[in-house]
């Protein structure tokens, strides 16, 4: 779903869009998109939990591209069925927390979010709780849905409320002392996790923020200066203490960085911070070496509009297929 709109949309390829949309409606279960079709015919394994929430904006991207209200309507009450069953409550603990509206997830033993490393019965990264990136998609899907609404001419004043209650509840996730937000809040061992990571630049580089432009402002300063390189943005910043700047060695040494890039969407919320300001030369954000890129960090994935001059730099390869395509990608190559 991140890679559709450059995939099928800015290729000109809008039906096969609509025909992987309306494909995956099908196998929606208990609000659920599957994150993986077995081979051999098996049952599709559900063990995700942004999937079916960048559903949402997969969706519509693919209506600001088209116009297609027919989608909309054959779609909208699969696109119900689903936010009842993450207020109500899904599988592996996706559950709307009434007292503030966000989600939360996580069981044990089970990776749901993008930094899904596994060793053994090791998670690399738990993040049990509510995952700041996951409610930035919550808040992103309940404003599209009365968008939807709207469209359709339908009651929308109820998605809206939802919206607003979700934002009033992200600002919980602003650490005042650091100037960005908390990775995970209200975790097992109620504790937040203040560590800085990439996460929340979906905060703001989706469609919808939850968060004030002054915020906004902050998160891409912070990603910026401790997070970029020339490959995209660390998962963890450098100072703390488990940062792991190589790739090798082992399984658990392998996978214990979880060094991924976030090119597109660090571009995108770039775009839409243009008063960043972010001191830090290309150079200071660029401590990886040239000439060993596959020791420092990995690939990139997501939508890019308009990008900074550091991301700017990067060859086109290094970006995924969603990212090369979009409109703006010419000023990418």
């Amino acid at each position: 779903m991140i890679a559709l709109p450059g995939l099928a949309l800015a290729t000109g390829r809008a039906d096969i869009a609509r025909r992987i949309l309306t494909t995956f409606a099908r196998f929606v279960d208990h609000g659920m998109l599957p994150n993986r079709f077995p081979d051999a015919g098996e049952a599709p394994e559900y063990n995700t939990v942004d999937a079916t929430l960048w559903y949402f904006e997969a969706i519509r991207a693919y209506h600001a591209a088209t116009d297609d209200d027919g989608l909309l309507k054959e779609l909208f009450s699969v696109l119900e069925e689903i936010v009842r069953f993450h207020r109500e409550g899904t599988r592996y603990g996706i559950k709307e927390d009434s007292a503030d509206g966000l989600l939360r997830s996580g069981e044990p033993g089970v990776q749901l979010t993008w930094m899904d490393a596994k060793v053994g019965d090791r998670i690399v990264t738990p993040r049990t709780g509510k995952a700041v990136e996951i409610n930035a998609l919550w808040y992103n899907a309940l404003r599209s849905m009365a968008g939807f609404a709207k469209r359709l001419r339908q009651p929308s004043k109820p998605w809206d409320e939802l919206a607003a209650r979700v934002k009033a509840g992200f600002g919980r996730f602003w650490n005042e002392r650091a100037g960005y937000c908390y990775d995970v809040i209200d975790s097992p061992d109620a504790n937040d996790d203040d560590e800085l990571r990439p996460n929340q630049i979906f905060a703001v580089s989706l469609r919808e923020s939850p968060l004030s432009s002054q915020r906004q402002r902050q998160i891409v300063d912070a990603c910026a200066r401790h997070l970029l390189t020339s490959y995209g943005l660390r998962s963890l910043a450098p100072g703390h203490p488990n940062y792991q700047g190589h790739y090798r060695g082992d399984q658990w040494h392998r996978d214990a960085p979880i060094i991924r890039a976030r090119c597109g969407h660090s571009s995108s919320a770039r775009s839409r911070s243009p008063t960043s300001r972010c001191t830090a030369t290309p150079r200071q954000r660029v401590p990886f070496s040239r000439q060993s890129p596959i020791t420092s960090a990995t690939t990139g994935s997501g939508p890019s509009p308009k990008s900074s001059m550091a991301i700017r730099r990067l060859p086109a390869r290094v970006y995924c297929a969603s990212v090369v395509c979009r409109r703006d990608a010419a000023r990418l190559a």
